[in-house]
């Protein structure tokens, strides 16, 4: 079972039991299984035993019924749970940011212009952001890479979470067991541009107008019509500004 020393871990080990009460073939099984296998694996590590005894003496002490192509689809079975486990904790911390992070803290645009004290220094600031432009750029790497449905069951999953909503979170964990995390092959441009798409969408364009308008309302700036659109900018790795030239 995953174990995490952080806010998120109460709240993630009471939605994690969510998992066992949904209604897939042998998910209590694995459940339970998985927890055993995580206590033996731990326990082989420390006594310096290699992955393949480790695993051949799992199926030996605990599954000693069950046949090769078992002890595979068991296999399975725990990276899909774990895949999964990954996901809602993603969630809940997603959900607990505002609670677990200082947001007027260091790292804040708070927290940087009050450190400009002097009219001298934010006459300089404001000279420099006049000129000063931010290019983030967005890339997607097969590696890193959600499926669109997981992405919108992830984004979903964090709105349900924060606001305690257990049958919705059951419901999501339900479709998110139904949904394939793995692309059975290599993502095409299109399908990368199409994700970027989405953060694009979902988190770039609220995150960078919301950021602007509050570093200008602190600088006591006229947002109408001040003269750089482009102090934070979004830019595209190779694949996708070709893709997004060709759409």
């Amino acid at each position: 079972m995953m174990k995490f020393e952080s806010p998120a871990a109460l709240p993630f080990h009471t939605y994690n039991s969510l998992f066992l009460s949904l209604p897939f073939d042998e998910i209590e099984e694995t459940g339970t299984r998985l927890a055993l296998f995580a206590q033996h694996c731990e326990h082989g590590f420390k006594k310096g035993k290699s992955p393949e005894d480790i695993v051949k003496s799992f199926w030996k002490e605990y599954v000693a019924e069950a046949d090769e192509l078992a002890q595979h689809r068991l296999l399975r079975y725990f990276i899909q749970y774990i895949e999964r486990q990954v996901v809602l904790f993603d969630s809940v911390e997603d959900s607990l940011f505002e609670q677990t992070h200082e947001m007027n803290g260091p790292g804040s645009i708070k927290y940087l212009l009050h450190h400009f004290e002097s009219v001298v220094d934010r006459a300089e600031l404001l000279e420099k952001i006049r000129t000063f432009s931010l290019r983030l750029v967005l890339t997607a790497h097969p590696t890193q890479f959600y499926p669109g449905k997981v992405l919108g069951i992830i984004n979903d999953l964090g709105k349900e979470i924060k606001d305690h909503q257990l049958e919705n979170i059951r419901l999501l964990l339900m479709q998110l067991g139904r949904t394939t995390l793995v692309n059975q092959e290599k993502p095409t441009p299109y399908e990368e541009a199409v994700s970027l798409g989405w953060y694009m969408e979902h988190v770039f364009f609220h995150a960078l107008p919301d950021v602007l308008y509050r570093m200008l309302v602190e600088l006591d700036q006229d947002i109408a019509t001040f003269e750089n659109p482009r102090l934070l900018a979004l830019g595209f790795g190779r694949a996708a500004t070709a893709m997004a030239t060709r759409l």
